[in-house]
């Protein structure tokens, strides 16, 4: 394996940033250093004008297999992962068969051990089937997948998630809830909000995501699991964590890139602006920026889905729920959150890397003798967000054509290049 120094750009790590240089040799970070010399067996990587970071991991990601493949594949969603700087993703469990069982997620890991070009940690279900009836083999699974949840579905029943907490706290689990209280509904497709009304849409009301919060968080602290809330968009979701957090050290929560930047005034009548939840209001949008500063809310993860160009071709009332963005999240909050004053790099470097990587015990960082996951992201030059370029074989994103700063120039994954750019 050959030795790779990348030289001259500015390193983020445990909340600092300094110009500094990376030896990579044998898969593993060997030094860091100014002013480190290569030797004539090295290869040396011009990161002048870069920031350079430890990889990226998105807690967050549907990668379709198995059983929905005509979306996305292992291949294509991890070198689309690899593409973003991304050298970490925990896979969620809306497959075919679902991942309920040693058996079931064994397909999937098979999968990933043949097709992967990153790290990939799939998350089991909490029911079996997803179907929200009865647990899945939560025991079993404990060694065999990085958390349980059922995205896609929120459990309906408080004593259901009762005992799932039970006997996943029993195991040192982790529960990545997906909120939503299907009562409250109403066959809603976008917010419940201004747009919908002028526009004549049917609305989905923020108490469907933030009544199961309020319900779940009591649950965690009395039975003590460790409970990280998927992709929250409304301010009081903001805030009933922000309160539970006062007083529970186990609860976490992620929000996604497209609720910090847009929201229901930016709706257009296209399926790239639909997924769930939707986008929310302005005032939702500021609490959401208001809980990354504050550091109630500690993950940006993307909650990358990709669909077929027919699914997502019907318009916001019948298209799929769901966009893509791994390929190009850190441009976007890079852009939006960095330079304009938002947050800092090194609170960016956080959100996305090292918080998620401590509250799902993924492991790594910037550091001699760590496995070398490292991005490398060009701040220095604009440009544009285009689809064509997208490795995913989902294209909808509600950012086609914006100008960002932030393209990743080069991935390694344990010493090796998954991503170079112009290569």
């Amino acid at each position: 394996m050959a030795k790779l120094l990348i030289k001259g750009g500015v390193l983020v790590a445990d909340g600092e940033s300094w110009r500094g240089d990376i030896l990579v040799a044998n898969g593993k970070i060997e030094a860091i250093g100014e002013s480190l010399v290569a030797d004539e067996q090295t290869e040396v990587f011009n990161a002048e004008g870069c920031i350079v970071t430890y990889g990226l991991a998105d807690v967050h990601v549907h990668l379709r297999e198995p059983g929905y493949s005509y979306k996305e594949t292992i291949t294509t969603g991890t070198r689309a992962a690899a593409h973003g700087g991304v050298t970490t993703v925990c896979s969620m469990p809306n497959l075919q068969p679902a991942p309920d069982a040693p058996e079931t997620i064994a397909v999937q890991q098979r999968l990933i051990d043949e097709q992967a070009v990153i790290e990939v940690k799939p998350f089991a279900t909490i029911s079996k089937s997803r179907a929200r009836r009865e647990l899945a083999e939560i025991e079993a699974l404990r060694p065999l997948s990085v958390g349980y949840s059922d995205d896609g579905n929120g459990i309906q029943s408080e004593a259901l998630m009762r005992e799932a907490m039970q006997r996943i706290a029993a195991v040192d689990g982790i529960i990545a809830a997906h909120c939503e209280d299907d009562s409250l509904l109403h066959a809603g497709y976008i917010h419940d909000g201004e747009y919908a009304h002028q526009h004549g849409h049917k609305g989905i009301c923020s108490e469907s995501e933030w009544g199961p919060i309020k319900r779940d968080v009591k649950l965690a602290e009395e039975e003590k699991c460790r409970y990280h809330v998927c992709h929250i968009s409304t301010k009081e979701s903001v805030e009933i964590i922000r309160e539970a957090k006062l007083h529970c050290n186990h609860i976490s929560c992620e929000t996604a890139p497209h609720y910090l930047i847009l929201c229901d005034a930016d709706l257009k009548e296209e399926g790239r602006f639909k997924m769930n939840p939707p986008l929310r209001a302005a005032e939702d949008r500021a609490a959401l920026i208001e809980g990354i500063q504050d550091g109630t809310i500690e993950v940006i993860a993307t909650d990358h889905a990709p669909h077929s160009a027919e699914e997502k071709s019907r318009g916001l009332k019948e298209s799929a729920m769901g966009i893509v963005g791994i390929e190009c999240s850190f441009a976007l909050c890079y852009t939006h959150l960095v330079r304009k004053g938002v947050i800092t790099i090194e609170k960016l470097i956080a959100l996305m890397s090292e918080n998620p990587r401590r509250i799902f015990r993924l492991g790594g960082a910037l550091r001699v003798g760590e496995r070398a996951d490292i991005a490398v992201f060009d701040i220095t030059k604009p440009y544009n967000i285009d689809t064509n370029d997208f490795l995913s074989m989902g294209k909808a994103t509600p950012f086609e054509g914006e100008e960002v700063y932030g393209k990743c120039l080069l991935t390694l994954f344990g010493g090796e290049k998954v991503w170079e750019e112009n290569k």
